[in-house]
């Protein structure tokens, strides 16, 4: 029962030591991996084993926790809510104005300079006396369709969030990616209608998976654009898929981070976001999950063949998502983290008004709890 899976989460927590509890999208089952230290482990060469949560600047090191422990769960008990959207928001006027120059710097930047898109993002802060437990649940609830999760380490704090998005999936040789960009409020039996701006935003991002994986794939295949839904916001997701060639390794620093989190060229937007956004991102657009956890299952799955079920096939499972829709817990203060694609035709305004949008994915989290 997920009820004795959080009480163990709760005391690892008051021992200050490693974990992290998660749910994958669509699935009922909840996972942890527990740290038995509080030692801070850093990712090397993708070689090793254990659970990765990667900062935004690929330049500071990634942390891996270390599985002493693993616990799981099946809980179907909890049904999705229905989001109505409903946090109340007092707007900041300061910071509001605050963001509008920085995209107009960002235009203006991207208008005489080799830069054609940047991220850009804001940290919202606000009181927060729930228990990160009431909030972990409160996300498994709404947000069904999203990987969950809650993250802890003594030596660098709490984030909790709700994903939409993979950076990448793959069992031993074969995997899979996704681009996802554009953003716009679910309406009711209503499509969303997508601007000339977030289709070129979303080519922008499939055009540069592809480019990042050429010589590192073999056999590559690219699905229909789609609509997938994230809570109350519509994205565009296209899938791609095909046989690993190169080390992961180069792969995930070739891709990682994406023009979804940062832009292109890569090099000018992260320049421009680590210059210009006033704060630190840390983990917010950086990813975390599964890296080369063993799968082991039954070659044979016909019953009256007792001789060959014997037999076993142990696979090498990475699942990696982009940090997106989370927050980071202080004492009793919350940090919401949210932004938005800028490109030549944005508009400051509409830009402020989606990340008010994103904003409450998290927002309505913590009014729930």
């Amino acid at each position: 029962m997920i009820v004795e899976l959080l009480e163990k989460v709760e005391k690892q927590k008051l021992a200050a030591l490693p974990f992290v509890v998660y749910r994958k999208p669509k699935t009922a089952i909840i996972k942890s991996v527990f740290q038995n230290d509080a030692g801070l482990n850093y990712l090397t060469d993708f070689e090793e084993t254990g659970f990765v949560f990667a900062p935004f600047d690929n330049e500071k090191p990634s942390i891996l926790l270390r599985i002493d422990e693993q616990f799981e769960t099946t809980d179907r008990s909890m049904q999705a809510k229905t989001d109505s959207l409903g946090a109340q928001l007092m707007v900041d006027d300061a910071q509001k104005n605050e963001h509008s120059k920085l995209v107009q710097k960002a235009i203006a930047t991207i208008e005489n300079s080799e830069l054609k898109k940047v991220v850009l993002s804001r940290r919202l802060t606000t009181s927060c006396k729930k228990s990160p437990t009431a909030l972990f649940q409160s996300l498994l609830e709404t947000y069904p369709n999203a990987f969950c999760y809650w993250w802890y380490h003594p030596k660098v704090g709490t984030w909790l969030g709700a994903t939409p998005e993979i950076l990448w999936k793959s069992e031993n040789k074969q995997f899979a990616t996704m681009s996802l960009a554009g953003t716009r409020i679910f309406v009711e039996d209503q499509e969303p209608i997508w601007e000339v701006k977030e289709l070129n935003e979303q080519a922008v991002v499939t055009d540069f998976i592809k480019k990042a994986l050429n010589q590192k794939i073999a056999g590559l295949q690219i699905q229909e654009m789609e609509n997938v839904r994230a809570g109350n916001l519509w994205h565009l997701r296209t899938k791609l898929s095909g046989r690993i060639t190169a080390g992961l390794d180069s792969i995930i620093d070739a891709l990682h981070p994406t023009p979804a989190v940062c832009g292109t060229p890569k090099g000018f937007a992260k320049e421009f976001i680590l210059s210009n956004e006033g704060y630190h991102r840390e983990f917010y657009t950086g990813y975390l999950g599964e890296l080369n956890f063993k799968q082991v299952s039954a070659r044979n799955t016909n019953r009256k063949n007792q001789e060959n079920s014997a037999y076993k096939t142990v696979k090498s499972a990475t699942e990696l998502f982009v940090n997106l829709r989370c927050m980071q817990l202080k004492e009793e203060r919350a940090f919401v983290y949210i932004g938005g694609g800028i490109t030549e035709g944005s508009d400051p305004l509409k830009e402020w008004e989606e990340t008010v949008a994103k904003s409450k994915t998290i927002l309505q989290v913590l009014d729930k709890a």
